[in-house]
C-alpha cells in the first residue's frame, strides 16, 4: 500500500506533462525582492542575469546556496542557466510540501536525468542531496518558491561547473 501512496503523491506533484507557467517579469522581480530580504544577494543577481538573457518557462522551486558558498563555486557564464536549474525543483514547493517526502525519495531537478535525493529527518534536519535546508519559504510573494541551503548542491556528475 505504501508504494502506491508514494506513487500517487509524486504523480500529483510532478505530472507527466508539467504545467507550464511562463515566469513573467513580475514573478522574477518579486522572487528577487524576497531573496534580497533574506540576504541571498548572489543568487538574486544570478537569477537576474539569467532573466536578462533567457527565461525559464516553467514553475520552479529554487534551492539557494548562500553568498559565501556561491563565491567559492566556479560558475562560468556559459553554464549559468545549468547551474541555476540544477538548484531547482520542477514544481513550486513550500517547505511543508517537502516534508511529505520520506527519506530516500527522488525528485526531479531542473536538469534532465539529475535527481534530488531527500533525507527527511524532520523540520530542523532536512537535506536535499548534500545540502541542508536552513532557511525555508523565502519566496512568498511570487509563483516562484525558494529555500536557503547551506552548500552548493552536488550531483555524481557535476558537468555544469566548469573552471
Amino acid at each position: 500500500m505504501a508504494p502506491w501512496f508514494l506513487f500517487i503523491l509524486v504523480s500529483a506533484l510532478f505530472p507527466l506533462s508539467p504545467q507550464v507557467h511562463g515566469l513573467n517579469y513580475t514573478d522574477v522581480q518579486a522572487a528577487v525582492t524576497d531573496m534580497r530580504s533574506k540576504s541571498y544577494y548572489g543568487f538574486a543577481i544570478l537569477l537576474q542575469m539569467l532573466n536578462s538573457t533567457s527565461q525559464p518557462y516553467r514553475s520552479l522551486t529554487f534551492l539557494m546556496p548562500g553568498d559565501s558558498q556561491l563565491s567559492e563555486s566556479p560558475i562560468s557564464v556559459d553554464h549559468l542557466q545549468d547551474f541555476l536549474i540544477s538548484h531547482a525543483v520542477t514544481t513550486p514547493l513550500l517547505f511543508n510540501d517537502f516534508l511529505h517526502f520520506p527519506t530516500g525519495s527522488l525528485i526531479p531537478s531542473g536538469v534532465e536525468n539529475k535527481m534530488i535525493r531527500i533525507n527527511n529527518r524532520g523540520r530542523a534536519n532536512f537535506f536535499v542531496n548534500n545540502a541542508h535546508i536552513v532557511t525555508p519559504n523565502i519566496c512568498q510573494n511570487s509563483y516562484i518558491k525558494c529555500h536557503g541551503i547551506d552548500t552548493v548542491i552536488q550531483y555524481e556528475n557535476s558537468s555544469y561547473i566548469n573552471s
